[in-house]
């Protein structure tokens, strides 16, 4: 067998890659087009906000604790056979919602629909690193972020147009064709490549998983309406913070931990884990900022500002594949240096002009932003777990995985906080109020872009430096 041909992805691999992709697809898309349907679904059922948004919150709760098992459950169980159970709770969750009658139906049917996606998103990753080629690995996860980058960026669109033209039941009923093919694309072509283990799962660490994000996030999500020396926020995070550190003694101390944290013992593979918590934090503070601003301070209708933050977004999700491919062949530190500084300069603008900025004006930067963001997203994946070695690397994909989940929650409850605490002021029209709560937060961003940077600078070296060693 010749090196070139060693070097293809053979199609069979490339099926499963989208097989599994559907699946994450479906899952964040429905995320993000929920947020549409809430006003509907608040009149329909007779809930105040704070029931509806139980839809999102438990979802992402549920997400969040089993991402982290997924390390072990590869270990434990055949991929086909997690791909397959992954693939029926959703199926089972969104047809629960599509005929749900009472709201805890509906609501069990979205946590249901959280235990598939959290099994469905690493799996992806998992075969893109165990089956593809070394040298066609950044281009294959640039594919792979490619369609979950879709998803939110059309999401917000599709749930907006079914809701109004179907209704917003539609929303879980037309992914369930998506499903299908999906389940039937993965039995055909998912393969084994790695032997499976057999391994207990530790019940206490399970318990330590769920206890650190169900106070995290819970107390991060409680930012934006209550005190942050309140008991829900406060205390939350501080729960949190106990099953966190609990957590990591458990998982040091024990021989076979749900998730080995002793991976993040790696500086430049802990260094691309900050930079890219760092990263999904504040894309997701932007996607809350400026639709919010060009609503309450341009006065533009909620479909105006899906519109104008949609071409950045797709061309994010567009340009993760292009610099896979400038990954494989030219290395990190170009693309990642290079994109990160345009990140930073767009999130410096934004800040510069927040006070009174047109929508046309934000679509401009937003399109470069995204364009930076597209460049760096997918490679600080390949690039922090090429720094592992083979048998650490489903670790260390659980560990981007979670934190991918996490920052999510962080980045829109900080930036929701900040504006909030400026629109309680006085001495301004509420317009006026959120255009400083906006810049206020997109200020903090900004800073903790540039000290992302600076990690990153290091974590590029130090892998280099890993790999000349090798």
């Amino acid at each position: 067998m010749t090196n070139e041909t060693n070097q293809r992805i053979r199609p069979q691999v490339i099926a499963a890659v989208i097989a599994t992709g559907l699946m994450s697809f479906s899952g964040v898309i429905v995320e993000t087009a929920m947020n549409i349907t809430f006003p509907t679904l608040m009149k329909e059922f007779d809930i105040t906000t704070s029931t509806v948004q139980w839809l999102t919150t438990g979802y992402l709760l549920t997400v969040a604790i089993i991402v982290p098992l997924s390390s072990a459950l590869k270990t434990r169980f055949k991929t086909k056979s997690l791909f397959i159970v992954a693939n029926l709770l959703f199926l089972l969750g969104l047809i629960m919602d599509a005929v749900a009658p009472i709201f805890p139906i509906l609501l069990l049917g979205r946590i249901i629909q959280g235990c598939g996606t959290g099994i469905a998103l690493p799996l992806m990753f998992n075969i893109i690193i165990d089956q593809v080629p070394t040298s066609k690995i950044g281009m294959m996860m640039g594919i792979g972020t490619l369609i979950t980058a879709v998803a939110p960026a059309i999401g917000p669109t599709f749930g907006g147009v079914v809701v109004a033209s179907l209704g917003w039941r539609f929303v879980f009923i037309i992914l369930v064709p998506l499903l299908l093919i999906s389940l039937a694309t993965g039995i055909k072509t998912i393969e084994q490549k790695r032997p499976t283990q057999a391994m207990k799962f530790d019940p206490v660490s399970i318990l330590l998983i769920a206890i650190t994000f169900i106070g995290l996030i819970l107390g991060f999500s409680n930012m934006g309406g209550m005190s942050f020396m309140s008991l829900p926020v406060a205390g939350a995070i501080i729960i949190g913070l106990a099953g966190l550190v609990g957590l990591v003694y458990r998982s040091l101390h024990i021989d076979q931990p749900v998730i080995d944290l002793r991976v993040l013992a790696n500086a430049s593979f802990a260094a691309h884990v900050f930079v890219f918590f760092a990263l999904q934090l504040i894309s997701l503070g932007m996607s809350f900022i400026l639709p919010n601003y060009m609503q309450l301070v341009n006065g533009a209708t909620s479909t105006i500002a899906g519109l104008v933050v949609l071409p950045g977004a797709a061309l994010g999700a567009v340009m993760s594949p292009i610099s896979g491919r400038i990954y494989d062949h030219f290395g990190a530190k170009k693309p990642l240096m290079l994109g990160s500084s345009i990140v930073f300069i767009c999130l410096v603008l934004f800040t510069v002009l927040a006070l009174n900025i047109k929508d046309s004006l934000i679509l401009a930067i937003y399109v470069i932003y995204m364009f930076g963001v597209g460049s760096i997203f997918g490679n600080i994946m390949t690039n922090g777990l090429s720094t592992l070695k083979n048998e650490q690397q489903t670790d260390g994909n659980a560990i981007l995985n979670t934190i991918q989940q996490f920052a999510g929650a962080v980045g829109t409850s900080i930036v929701s906080t900040i504006i909030g605490a400026s629109q309680l002021g006085k001495g301004g029209s509420q317009a006026d109020l959120t255009a400083i709560g906006s810049r206020n937060a997109l200020l903090v961003l900004t800073i903790l872009m540039g000290i992302a940077i600076l990690v990153l600078l290091y974590a590029v070296n130090t892998a280099i430096k890993q790999k000349n060693a090798n």
